[in-house]
């Protein structure tokens, strides 16, 4: 049955409410570290290398300004997903009109195929550093993660977080360890902590540290996850989740600023303070740190790395599902979402490999967190407005001082964008056609400001109510009256398993003596698929017979039946013996595959009911 809960299939899924002392608050914990993996993913290594490698110590400050932005935004995230039982994406379809959604879709998928793209990157890397295997390979493997997905999902959700949080562990152990190798200057570290002005490379590098800090996807992810905790709908209940969340949301996020401080710190030390300016290439630094530290470092270095890829592309993955759900209330199989989202973003690795050599990986690293950061506006704005609307939060509104905050790092975010915007056009413009820029670029960029401006003007100037009805589902239609219904032509699929006997059974309890059946029996050899009525090889006379069995035994208790043999794909032959015989309803059997036999075997039942137009019964 489809359902409108946010990832459905972990909804509700842990229990909170009958644990007591530490064993409930540590049924909170959780949500916030599979966001906090986005927070040191790999596109986090390539900005802050390249920021510590140039700039020494002087970028911390922008980290520690991330971080705090971060916090703040992902409790943001979580009061919402806590408060209203809704995700951000689910929210934003039920705030805005349905055509706005579609644009807010794809800058949402756009910005997670750019994640992806890094992870991809960060995880062929890490295998050629460890193990020497080419990264057009490495590349290619990362495909297979989709199958550990699938396996994690299928054991529930503290498994998926545990493996998210061994994966966070091993990171940070590895780069604690990095830190007593390295040893850095705390003094210079301390005055990084001072702002100072941005301009050129440093604000291209600080907006992709913002970018890859802030990352628009973990915001619908988080606001989807807390709902995987039950809880107790009263003000009480509510008012002690978004406190443990809280509490979950600020140790995550403070561990992930440490490793990504860590990385800086490494940079700054082992590269800016040789004079090593240019180190942006992930794959640079390992043979940098191999020369100066030996192997050890190196080595830690690149485990890190494919862990921080590993955890962090199965949390984009749940994020491009909420996203789908949410604002196109469109479902399908998270495998299949998953390899999507991959191919999608290997396409562009693969092109950037094969045109212009592995040495570009590095900067297509850092421009996928620059495009992180150009999204970031288009999650961060709707987000403030739902959580600050106090009827449809329930008494759980933000306070007027977060508020100010919240809209402050929206504007901070969003100016650090719009002047990188007219800093890359400007540069653009003395080497781009004239044509290309006016007619391509600088459209584009008028279209997405506008409609930057119009999300953050709609919920201000239109009636909350207008859309009230754009629930996931519609409204319960009313029934007036039951009627009994008189099938006269009734289509039975049957493969001569021991699943017929109660296939036929319940048909037959559907019309009774006064109805025709048809039994539908499909022929799948290849013969078939390529000849169709033609063939009359051994396994078309085989199940012609059975059928035939089938039709006297049926016949001699009284009822008319009718044989329907068909030939080459499965739900297309039944669909068309079902069109053609007008049968007005359709009986199959269910054999019950799951998960990988889903793949491997098929799914019929889903695939013939979505091609007729007329009641199926499932039988199982």
């Amino acid at each position: 049955m489809k359902t409108s809960e946010s990832l459905s299939e972990v909804h509700q899924s842990i229990s909170t409410h009958k644990r007591k002392g530490w064993r409930r608050i540590f049924a909170f914990i959780g949500p916030a570290y599979l966001v906090s993996v986005g927070y040191m993913d790999p596109g986090n290594w390539a900005t802050d290398l390249a920021g510590g490698s140039q700039f020494g110590y002087k970028l911390i400050w922008v980290l520690l300004m991330s971080n705090l932005i971060a916090l703040l935004l992902q409790s943001l995230s979580a009061r919402l997903g806590i408060v209203r039982g809704l995700d951000l994406a689910q929210a934003s379809k039920n705030t805005y009109p349905k055509w706005i959604n579609f644009p807010l879709y794809i800058l949402a998928q756009t910005a997670i195929i750019a994640c992806d793209l890094a992870e991809i990157i960060g995880m062929a890397i890490g295998l050629n550093l460890l193990f020497g295997l080419p990264l057009i390979w490495g590349i290619s493997i990362t495909i297979l993660d989709t199958f550990l997905l699938l396996f994690l999902l299928n054991k529930g959700m503290r498994a998926m977080e545990s493996f998210i949080v061994s994966m966070v562990f091993v990171v940070g152990i590895s780069f604690l360890a990095e830190m007593f190798i390295v040893e850095p200057n705390l003094g210079e570290i301390l005055k990084g902590l001072q702002p100072s002005s941005l301009s050129g490379d440093a604000l291209y590098i600080a907006i992709g540290i913002i970018g890859a800090t802030v990352m628009p996807h973990n915001l619908y992810l988080h606001s989807s996850l807390v709902q995987t905790r039950k809880i107790e709908r009263t003000p009480k209940g509510i008012k002690e989740a978004l406190k443990f969340n809280f509490i979950d949301t600020t140790i995550a996020l403070n561990l992930a600023f440490f490793v990504n401080a860590a990385i800086l710190i490494l940079a700054a030390a082992a590269f800016y303070k040789n004079g090593l300016y240019e180190v942006a290439e992930i794959q640079d630094a390992y043979h940098l740190l191999e020369n100066i530290f030996g192997s050890t470092a190196p080595t830690l270095f690149a485990i890190a790395l494919i862990a921080a890829g590993q955890s962090s592309t199965i949390t984009g993955t749940l994020a491009g599902q909420i996203v789908m759900e949410g604002h196109l209330n469109l479902r399908i199989q998270p495998w299949l979402r998953r390899l999507l989202t991959r191919l999608l973003a290997i396409v562009p690795a693969f092109f950037t490999i094969l045109y212009f050599g592995e040495d570009a990986l590095g900067g297509l690293l850092i421009l996928s967190q620059v495009v992180l950061s150009l999204q970031l506006g288009f999650a961060i704005i709707p987000l403030i407005h739902f959580t600050s609307n106090k009827k449809e939060m329930l008494g759980f509104a933000i306070k007027p001082w977060v508020k100010i905050l919240a809209w402050l790092s929206a504007a901070t975010i969003i100016f650090l964008n719009v002047q990188l915007v007219i800093e890359e056009i400007t540069e653009w413009s003395k080497s781009v056609d004239a044509l290309l820029l006016y007619s391509l670029i600088i459209p584009i960029a008028i279209l997405i400001g506008l409609l930057l401006i119009y999300i953050f003007i709609y919920p201000m100037v239109v009636n909350r109510d207008k859309h009230a009805s754009n629930l996931p589902h519609g409204k319960a239609a009313k029934i007036d009256k039951v009627g009994v219904i008189q099938y006269h032509r009734i289509a039975i699929t049957v493969d001569f398993s021991k699943n017929d006997k109660s296939t036929i059974r319940h048909a037959l309890i559907q019309g009774g003596k006064d109805a025709t059946y048809y039994l539908i029996h499909i022929v799948e050899t290849a013969a078939a698929r390529y000849h169709g009525k033609a063939v009359y090889d051994f396994e078309t006379k085989s199940d012609a017979d059975n059928l035939e069995v089938y039709q006297n035994e049926l016949t001699e208790l009284g009822y008319n039946i009718v044989p329907v043999i068909g030939y080459g794909s499965t739900s297309i032959a039944i669909a068309a013996a079902v069109k053609e015989h007008k049968a007005e309803l359709l009986v199959m059997g269910a054999h019950g595959h799951r998960a990988i036999k889903d793949i491997i075997f098929g799914t019929t039942v889903n695939s013939v009911r979505h091609k007729v137009n007329i009641p199926v019964l499932i039988v199982r």
